[in-house]
C-alpha cells in the first residue's frame, strides 16, 4: 500500500480550506454575472462571418452610404379588408410616436401594398443598445397604437434579432435549472447519499461560475466573441464534463477508503488514479475543440476557446476542489453506505469480480467475445446508412426560432402583400462608372422585383432605378437625386421577389454574383454583394469548409493524444474507429428523427461538425477511463483478464458518468432553437450510445478477442496474453 506525503495535519487541513475558500470567492464572483451575459454576447449573423466574405465586407460599408450602421426593422400594418382613410391616418399617427421610443430612429413614409391589405414601413434601430430589447419596445408600442381592425408584426433583420434574444433568454433560468434537477436525480440515484450528489454538483456549479467570469471578461475585452448558442453549449458542456470528472474520482477514492486507513492517503491514492485519465480526457476535448480555431465561421473558432476553457475549469474543480471537500467529508459523504478500511484488501491479487450487472456482463464479454463485436459492429452500420438521410444545407432564418415568431409572421405578411424580399434588399457595392451595366444586369434578372440606388438627396434615403436611369422623385422636372458616392462607390439595393431567406432567393444571388463578377472581370474592378440572403449564403459556405477541414484534423489530434497515453498504435486507431463508427450511428438515427419524428425543415452545415466534435471528444472520454483501467489492470492481470477486471470495475461509474453527459445535453431542447434541439438529440443520444453499446460491449469484446497485440508496439504486447 502506497501512503501520500507525508505532511503535518494543520498542513493538510490548512491546503484543504485555502482551495475549498479560493472555489467559493471565484463562485461568488462569479455567480452575478449569469444575468448579465447579454451585454457581452451577440447574435449578430454578420459578427461571425469570415472578414473576406462579400457579406462581411459591404456590412462594414453600409454605414458610409447609410450614415448609420441602424439594424432596420419592417412593421407591417395588415387589414383583412381595404384600409381606409382613417386606418392609414392612424398608421401615420403611431408611426409618428414611435421615435419616442429609445433606440428608435425616424421610419421611412408608408408604403401602402397594391391590394390595400397592408402598410409597411423601414424604422432604424440603434446598434449601440441592446437590439432584442429596442426592438420588442417597437413592437410593443406599435401594437398598442395600431387602428382598430389592423394587425401589427414586426419582421426584418431587427425583428427575427428580437425572436433569437427572446428564445435565448431562458439559457440562464430555464436551462441552468433543467441541467442541474437532471443531474441532482441522477446524482441521488447513483449514490443514495444525502451529502455526496450536492458535494459533486457544487463542484460542477463553481466551476461554471469561475469559467463564466473568464469568459465575460474576455469577451467584455474584444479578445472572444459569445452568442447566445455559444453561451448555451458553455453551461452544459462545464456542468456534464465537471460531473463526469467527479464521478470518476469519486469512484477512485471510495476504492482507496476501502485500502487506505486515512482520509489523507485515500486522497492522495485517489488523485495518482484520477489525474491521468482525467487530464487525459480533457486534453482530449481541449485539444478537439481548439480545432475549431482554424474555422472560416466566427461562431465555430470563437467556440472553441470559449468552450476549452469550460473544460480547464471542469478539471481543476475535479481535481482540486472535489478533493478538498471530500478529504473534509471523509468517509460521512458516503453514508449510510459503509466504506469501512479493510486490511486484508489486495487489489493486485483480487480475483475478477463475479458479482453485479457489470461483473456478469463482462464475464459474457468472455464467453463470445468474436461474436459480440461482429454483430455489434454491423448493427451500428447499418444505422449508420439513415445519415443518407441528413438534410444539413442550411435553413432558412425564419426557422431557427421553435414556436411562435412574431417576426416569421410578418415575413409571411410581406410576401402576401408586397414583394417577397421587401425589406431585406440585396445590396449591391460597385465601381461609380459601372452603375448603369450593373443596374440593367439587376433588372434583366427575372427574381428582382425592383432596383434602387442610396442617395442622400431622396426623401427615402434612395431612388428607384428604371430602364431608363434613376426616377425623379417629385414634380415634373425636378432633377433625379444624385447617388451617394463613397470611394468611388456606389450602393444599389435589389428586392427580391421571392422572401430573403428562401431557397427561390438564395438561387437568385448566385446568379446575380456570377454576372456580376462577370461584369468586375471585364472591367477589372471589384463588385460586392451582401445582405439578408449574401450572408446566409456565405454562412452555409464557411460552415462546408469549416466541416470538411476540422473533422479529420480532429481524428487525427485526438488519435495522438491517446497513442501518448496508451503507449501504443494499434489500440488508438481502434478507439477511434469505434467512435466514428459511434458518431455515424448516432447521425443517421438522428436524421431519421428530425425528417419523420420531429418533422424539422432541415439543419444548419454546423450540425454535424458540431455534433462530431462534441461526440468524438467526449465519447472518447469513455473510452480513455475504461482502457486507462484496462491498461493497468493488464499490467498485473494480463490483457484479457484486465479487460474483464476494467469492465467491472469501471461500468458503474462509466455508465453514470455517460447518462449524467447525455441528460445535461439534452435539456439544450427545453431552448427553442432548432440548432441547439438538434444538437441536443445528437449529443445525448451519440453519449448514450457510446456509453451502453461501443464501451460496453464494442470496445470490450475487440480487446479482450485481440488479447495483447492491442497493445502493438509497447512491450506490453509482448508480455502476458
Amino acid at each position: 500500500m502506497r501512503r501520500g506525503p507525508q505532511l503535518a495535519t494543520w498542513i493538510r487541513v490548512v491546503a484543504a480550506v485555502l482551495l475549498i475558500g479560493a472555489w467559493f470567492a471565484a463562485g461568488s464572483i462569479g455567480g452575478p454575472y449569469f444575468g448579465k451575459v447579454g451585454e457581452v454576447s451577440s447574435n449578430d449573423q454578420t459578427n461571425y462571418l469570415p472578414t473576406s466574405a462579400d457579406a462581411t465586407r459591404v456590412q462594414e460599408l453600409l454605414p458610409a452610404f447609410n450614415g448609420t450602421d441602424a439594424i432596420p426593422a419592417i412593421l407591417v400594418y395588415t387589414s383583412a379588408a381595404p384600409l381606409t382613410d382613417a386606418q392609414l391616418r392612424g398608421i401615420d399617427d403611431a408611426v409618428a410616436a414611435l421615435t419616442d421610443v429609445d433606440g428608435v430612429g425616424e421610419s421611412s413614409p408608408p408604403i401602402p401594398s397594391e391590394d390595400g391589405l397592408a402598410v409597411q414601413m423601414f424604422v432604424p434601430l440603434d446598434r449601440g443598445g441592446d437590439v432584442g430589447d429596442e426592438a420588442d419596445a417597437l413592437r410593443a408600442a406599435a401594437v398598442e397604437g395600431a387602428p382598430d381592425g389592423v394587425t401589427v408584426h414586426l419582421t426584418g433583420p431587427a425583428g427575427f434579432a428580437s425572436d433569437l434574444s427572446a428564445a435565448f433568454a431562458g439559457i440562464d433560468g430555464l436551462l441552468l435549472l433543467v441541467a442541474l434537477l437532471a443531474v441532482l436525480v441522477i446524482l441521488v440515484i447513483v449514490y443514495r447519499s444525502p451529502l455526496l450528489p450536492f458535494l459533486v454538483l457544487g463542484t460542477s456549479v463553481f466551476a461554471l461560475c469561475a469559467a463564466l467570469l473568464t469568459v465575460w471578461w474576455l469577451a467584455k475585452w474584444g479578445v472572444l466573441l459569445l452568442s447566445g448558442q455559444t453561451q448555451g453549449i458553455l453551461f452544459i458542456l462545464v456542468i456534464g464534463a465537471a460531473t463526469d470528472y467527479s464521478l470518476l474520482y469519486v469512484a477512485r477514492y471510495r476504492e482507496a477508503l476501502v485500502t487506505h486507513r486515512t482520509k489523507w492517503d485515500a486522497t492522495w491514492a485517489a488523485l495518482r488514479g484520477s489525474i491521468e485519465p482525467i487530464a487525459a480526457s480533457g486534453g482530449t476535448v481541449i485539444a478537439g475543440l481548439l480545432c475549431l480555431l482554424l474555422s472560416d465561421l466566427k461562431s465555430n473558432s470563437t467556440l472553441g476557446p470559449v468552450a476549452a476553457i469550460g473544460i480547464v475549469f471542469a478539471m481543476l474543480s475535479a481535481l482540486t476542489l472535489l478533493p478538498a471537500l471530500l478529504y473534509w467529508a471523509g468517509r460521512v459523504a458516503f453514508w449510510p453506505r459503509r466504506t469501512a478500511f479493510d486490511a486484508d484488501h489486495d487489489q493486485e491479487t483480487d480475483a475478477v469480480p463475479t458479482t453485479g450487472l457489470w461483473a456478469r456482463l463482462s464475464c459474457l464479454v468472455e464467453r463470445r467475445p468474436r461474436a459480440i463485436w461482429v454483430v455489434t459492429t454491423i448493427v451500428l452500420a447499418v444505422a449508420c446508412l439513415g445519415v443518407l438521410q441528413l438534410k444539413a444545407d442550411g435553413v432558412p432564418a425564419s426557422d431557427l426560432v421553435l414556436g411562435e415568431s412574431d417576426a416569421r409572421d410578418g415575413q409571411v405578411a410581406l410576401g402576401e402583400h408586397f414583394p417577397g424580399g421587401s425589406g431585406s434588399p440585396v445590396y449591391v457595392v460597385a465601381p461609380q462608372d459601372a452603375f448603369d451595366e450593373v443596374t440593367a444586369a439587376l433588372l434583366a434578372e427575372p427574381g428582382v422585383s425592383g432596383v434602387a440606388v442610396t442617395s442622400a438627396d431622396s426623401p427615402s434615403g434612395s431612388a428607384t432605378v428604371t430602364t431608363d436611369g434613376v426616377q425623379a422623385f417629385g414634380p415634373p422636372g425636378t432633377p433625379a437625386p444624385e447617388p451617394t458616392v463613397v470611394d468611388g462607390d456606389v450602393l444599389v439595393q435589389a428586392t427580391l421577389t421571392d422572401a430573403a431567406d428562401s431557397a427561390q432567393a438564395e438561387a437568385t444571388v448566385r446568379q446575380i454574383r456570377a454576372t456580376l463578377d462577370d461584369i468586375g472581370a471585364t472591367g477589372g474592378q471589384e463588385i460586392l454583394i451582401g445582405g439578408v440572403t449574401a450572408t446566409a449564403i456565405d454562412t452555409n459556405e464557411a460552415s462546408i469548409h469549416d466541416r470538411n477541414l476540422i473533422i479529420p484534423l480532429v481524428l487525427v489530434v485526438i488519435m495522438l493524444i491517446l497513442m501518448l497515453l496508451l503507449r501504443s498504435i494499434l489500440a488508438p486507431v481502434l478507439l477511434v474507429l469505434t467512435t466514428v463508427l459511434s458518431f455515424g450511428t448516432a447521425m443517421g438515427v438522428s436524421a431519421l428523427v428530425f425528417n419523420h419524428v420531429l418533422d424539422l425543415p432541415g439543419a444548419d452545415p454546423a450540425v454535424p461538425l458540431f455534433g462530431f466534435v462534441f461526440l468524438v471528444a467526449l465519447g472518447i472520454d469513455y473510452n480513455i477511463f475504461l482502457m486507462t483501467r484496462v491498461r493497468e489492470e493488464s499490467l498485473a492481470h494480463g490483457t484479457r483478464e484486465g479487460v474483464m477486471r476494467g469492465l467491472a470495475i469501471t461500468g458503474g461509474v462509466i455508465t453514470s458518468a455517460g447518462i449524467v453527459l447525455a441528460a445535461t445535453f439534452a435539456a439544450l431542447g427545453v431552448i427553442p432553437i432548432l440548432f441547439l434541439l438538434q444538437l441536443a438529440v445528437i449529443v445525448a443520444f451519440g453519449v448514450l450510445l457510446d456509453t451502453l453499446v461501443v464501451r460496453t460491449l464494442l470496445v470490450p469484446a475487440l480487446v479482450h478477442d485481440l488479447g495483447r497485440v492491442v497493445w502493438w508496439p509497447s512491450a506490453l504486447s509482448r508480455g502476458k496474453p
